[in-house]
C-alpha cells in the first residue's frame, strides 16, 4: 500500500479520528523506540489523549523522570542553543530573505548583461528603455567587469593587441535639466 497525501485538518469523524490517534501513537513511539536505539540517545515521550484515561508513557515513568531531570539542569545557555519554533523559523524567513536578495541581484545583473547584448548589436543605447541612473551605473559596471573578464584572458593565452574593440556610444539625455 502506498502512503497517499493525507490532508493536514481535523478529523470531524469520532470513529476515523480515535483510530488514527492509536495508528500515528503507536508509529510515533516506535519511531522514538529506534531513534533512542539506533542513535544512542535518552529519548522519552508523554502523550495525553481524550481517548485514554491514563496518559502514554515511554520509556517508563521512571525513564522520563531521568530525562525531564536531565533537561531541568541542563545550563541556561544550552537551553537557549537549542532554539525553539519561533527561533526556527525566524532563522528560516532571514535565510530565505537572503536567497531572494542574491536571486533578485543574479536576475538584475542577467539582464543588464542582455541588455548590454543587445546595446553592442545596435552599437548604442536606445532611449526607449527608460533606464534609471541606477540602471546605468550597473550596465557601466557590468562592462567594467565584461572587458576585464576579457583582458585577463588576452592576458591567459598571450595575446598582445584585442583584434575588436566596438565604439560605445554614449547616451546623452536631452530631456534632462542641469
Amino acid at each position: 500500500m502506498t502512503g497517499r497525501k493525507v490532508k493536514l485538518a481535523f478529523i470531524a469523524n469520532d470513529c476515523a479520528r480515535r483510530a488514527s490517534y492509536r495508528r500515528r501513537k503507536k508509529s510515533m513511539l516506535k519511531k522514538i523506540k529506534e531513534l533512542s536505539t539506533l542513535c544512542g540517545v535518552e529519548a522519552c515521550a508523554i502523550v495525553y489523549s481524550p481517548f485514554d484515561q491514563e496518559p502514554q508513557i515511554w520509556p517508563s515513568e521512571s525513564g522520563v523522570q531521568d530525562v525531564v531531570e536531565k533537561f531541568r539542569t541542563m545550563p541556561e545557555w544550552k537551553k537557549h542553543k537549542m532554539g525553539n519554533q519561533e527561533s526556527v523559523m525566524e532563522k528560516s524567513i532571514v535565510k530565505g530573505k537572503r536567497k531572494i536578495r542574491k536571486l533578485e541581484e543574479e536576475n538584475k545583473e542577467m539582464e543588464i548583461t542582455m541588455f548590454m547584448f543587445q546595446c553592442l548589436n545596435s552599437s548604442r543605447v536606445q532611449p526607449q528603455h527608460h533606464m534609471t541612473l541606477a540602471d546605468l551605473n550597473l550596465l557601466s559596471s557590468v562592462i567594467e567587469q565584461k572587458l576585464n573578464d576579457i583582458s585577463g584572458r588576452l592576458e591567459f593565452t598571450n595575446v598582445t593587441e584585442a583584434p575588436y574593440q566596438p565604439q560605445i556610444q554614449p547616451f546623452v539625455d536631452t530631456n534632462l535639466k542641469l
